[in-house]
């Protein structure tokens, strides 16, 4: 079995610790815990990941987030990955700071990256890990909030909360998105 796990980002280091690029942070993370390596190739920085037989290969999308759709695309055909094996790993300002919720299909809530993926791709029923940032800014203010680096408070509880979004992901592939959001979803 193969899976295209997209973590959305931004590339560039300006962009790098903002809670935008939570994607590529949670991948980053499985990167460095399973010692793989990205590699830069067309529209991301692609790494494989091996875990009790399956196979995931990791994207982080150069194209920018609100472009993320032509790398997803790409990436599935290129690897020909089944679109029911496709997770995206995102932010969501609806959630509070940390919370994790994974979802089997959905809309996207306003957000840029997950707007142009449905649009390219034609359909919205893709699983994705929506990583809870929180809404504290002032109206208008939403895009440099996103772009803003994280807290204090933040940055000290996000590898536990990113362990267990690597834990997600390990449990997606093995034993599927209907009981991986019963043992996740409840969790606080």
């Amino acid at each position: 079995m193969k899976y295209l796990i997209v973590g959305l980002g931004n590339p560039g280091s300006e962009y790098e610790n903002t809670r935008h690029n939570i994607g590529f942070k949670i991948l980053d993370a499985l990167a460095d815990a399973s010692n793989i390596v990205f590699s830069d190739k067309r529209y991301g920085f692609i790494a494989e990941y091996k875990f009790k037989g399956r196979t995931f290969v990791l994207l982080k999308p150069t194209t920018f987030m609100n472009l993320s759709g032509k790398a997803v695309n790409y990436w599935l055909q290129k690897e020909k990955i089944s679109f029911d094996n496709l997770l995206i790993l995102t932010d969501d300002l609806a959630l509070p700071f940390g919370t994790l919720r994974l979802r089997a299909k959905g809309g996207d809530a306003g957000h840029n990256g997950l707007k142009d993926i449905q649009q390219v791709m034609g359909r919205s029923d893709y699983a994705r890990l929506r990583f809870g940032i929180g809404s504290d800014f002032r109206p208008g203010q939403q895009v440099d909030y996103v772009l803003e680096e994280w807290s204090k408070d933040e940055a000290a509880e996000l590898p536990l909360k990113i362990d267990t979004c690597i834990e997600i992901i390990k449990s997606y592939g093995t034993i599927g998105v209907a009981r991986t959001m019963n043992q996740f979803n409840k969790r606080k």
